[in-house]
Parts: C-alpha cells; sequence; structure tokens
C-alpha cells in the first residue's frame, strides 16, 4: 500500500543466526538438541511433582507452574528457529509476527509475575513457618498462578496492540531469531515518541512491581533468617530460597541487560546472542537449578525411576 510515496510492510525476513549452509545444519542440530532437553526435563519436573505426594507442597506447585510456563516459553521460538535453519524461505508474514511477538509478550509478562508470587511463597514459608500451610492455601496458590496468566495475556495484549499500530517499512529485513520489539521500532516509518512513553511506562511498572515484591520479600526473609540462631538453620533456611533466587537473577539479569540500555548502545549481534539466554538457556537450567539442589525432587526422581525399571 503506497502512503505519502512509502510502500508499508506486509512481511518480514528473519535473518536468525548465520546464511551459511553447513553453519545453518548444525544450529539446527545444536537447537534440536537443546529443544528436546528442555521439553523434558521441564515435563518431567512437572510429572514428578504431580505424581509424588511428598511434592504437593505449595512450593512445588510453584515450581511445577515455572516449569509448565519455560515447556511454553522455549516453544514459542526454537520451531522457527530449527524453520529458519533448515528452509530457504525465512519470510514470515505480519500476522505471524504480531502472533509470535504476543506470545512471547505473554509467557516474558507470566514469568515476571510468576517469579514475584514464588518470592511471597518463601516469605510465607520463612517468616510465617507456622502458618504457612493456612497462609499458602490451595486456593491461594491457584489464584496467584491464574492471576500471572491473566496479567501477562492482559500485558501483551496492551503490547502488541501498541507495537502493532506503528507502520513499517524500508528494508524488510529482521536481524533476530524473533520478532522482538527492538528490531520492530528501529523499522517504524512513524513517529515512536508516544510508542516508546507507553512502552516504558507498561514495562517499566510492571518490572519494577515485580522487583519490589521480590526486594520486599527477601528483604523480611534475610532479617528472619538473621534471627535464627543455629548455623544449620540459617543455612537450611537460605537453601530454600538459593535456587529461586538464582532463576531471578539469570531472568532479570538478560532481559534488563537488553531492554535497559540506552538505543544508542543498541547492537543486533549481542542482543540476539542476549537473548538466547532468557529464550532458551533459562528454561533449559531452570529444571536443573530446581532438581540438583533438592533433596525431596532427587528422591522422587529417584523412586519413581524404580518404579518404572522394576
Amino acid at each position: 500500500m503506497e502512503v505519502e510515496n512509502r510502500t508499508f510492510l506486509t512481511e518480514f525476513i528473519l535473518v536468525g543466526f548465520s546464511a551459511d549452509p553447513r553453519w545453518q545444519l548444525i544450529l539446527f542440530g545444536v537447537f534440536l538438541l537443546l529443544y528436546l532437553l528442555t521439553l523434558s526435563g521441564n515435563m518431567s519436573l512437572v510429572i514428578l511433582i504431580w505424581i509424588d505426594s511428598r511434592l504437593n507442597t505449595p512450593m512445588y506447585f510453584f515450581i511445577g507452574s515455572l516449569s509448565f510456563l519455560d515447556f511454553c516459553y522455549t516453544s514459542v521460538y526454537i520451531p522457527k528457529i530449527l524453520a529458519i535453519c533448515v528452509s530457504e524461505d525465512k519470510h514470515i508474514s505480519l500476522a505471524g509476527c504480531g502472533a509470535q511477538f504476543f506470545f512471547s509478550c505473554v509467557v516474558a509478562y507470566t514469568e515476571c509475575y510468576l517469579l514475584a508470587a514464588m518470592a511471597y511463597d518463601r516469605h510465607a514459608a520463612i517468616c510465617k513457618p507456622l502458618l504457612y500451610s493456612s497462609v499458602m492455601s490451595t486456593a491461594l496458590c491457584t489464584g496467584l498462578v491464574a492471576g500471572c496468566y491473566i496479567g501477562g495475556f492482559l500485558n501483551a495484549i496492551a503490547h502488541t496492540a501498541n507495537t502493532f499500530r506503528l507502520r513499517f517499512c524500508g528494508q524488510n529485513i529482521i536481524d533476530h531469531f524473533f520478532c522482538d520489539v527492538l528490531p520492530l521500532v528501529k523499522m517504524s516509518c512513524t513517529d515512536t515518541q508516544e510508542y516508546v512513553k507507553i512502552l516504558t511506562c507498561m514495562v517499566g511498572f510492571t518490572v519494577f512491581s515485580c522487583l519490589l515484591v521480590i526486594f520486599l520479600s527477601y528483604f523480611t526473609i534475610l532479617l528472619a533468617i538473621l534471627r535464627i540462631r543455629s548455623a544449620s538453620g540459617r543455612r537450611k533456611a537460605f537453601s530454600t530460597c538459593a535456587s529461586h533466587l538464582i532463576s531471578v537473577m539469570l531472568f532479570y539479569g538478560s532481559v534488563l541487560f537488553i531492554y535497559s540500555r540506552p538505543s544508542s548502545s543498541y547492537s543486533l549481534e549481542r542482543d540476539k546472542v542476549t537473548a538466547l539466554f532468557y529464550t532458551i538457556v533459562n528454561p533449559l537450567l531452570n529444571p536443573l537449578i530446581y532438581s540438583l539442589r533438592n533433596k525431596d525432587v532427587k528422591e522422587a526422581f529417584r523412586k519413581a525411576t524404580q518404579s518404572i525399571c522394576s
């Protein structure tokens, strides 16, 4: 469509990681292996938590919810990466780009809220141990997880609508492996000042509110741990939070590194590699973080393996 001598784009080309056919085959094998490991690791953890009665606690309910989210997370990105690696047609329609953008927003916003909910769970477990079961009731845990997904969908709708009201023109090449906000904004041929203000307010409020919940939860947790007299008690209390803290640092560290820097320091190649951490590496590592450090999960896995082999 021609408006003011400009042709608005109706499709894009996702470059991916390499145009070399040999590298594309190698990358296909690597990403396929990562995908299978991520799916098997996360779904194994979900199944273990579902079938083992010892893991039917609020903490493992949230861990299972995070694993299911990571299962969805990696499925938003890797299938398209695999298609780019093996197909000569790297085009993606505007509607397809919008759909991928929407679901990537859903999983990202939902994880923000879910990590905050998990921090509150740890706060209740350590600061109110005698009331933990009554405070973190099944209804509350289910409501928190449902609220995380509802918040994720509502934010994704607003974020996607705000992004795709922009007009894109010029070169239709996206030097990335998915339709991300930064390359799309750079391709916009309309004024993005209002868009950036709305985006900053929306993302900033979500990230700030979630980090505030996490910070306040761990501040009270730290105070509670310092009041524990025995060193073994302090270590045990801290060990129950360590896995969650690692997940928070991995997720927010990579996200803030990309999206909190000024546009003048934006680098497609560097940010493309960094994006791998929160889109692919984090969902792969989370099951390992929550299983290798957890005796209950390891025991449940050993028990399940023995029952399958016997």
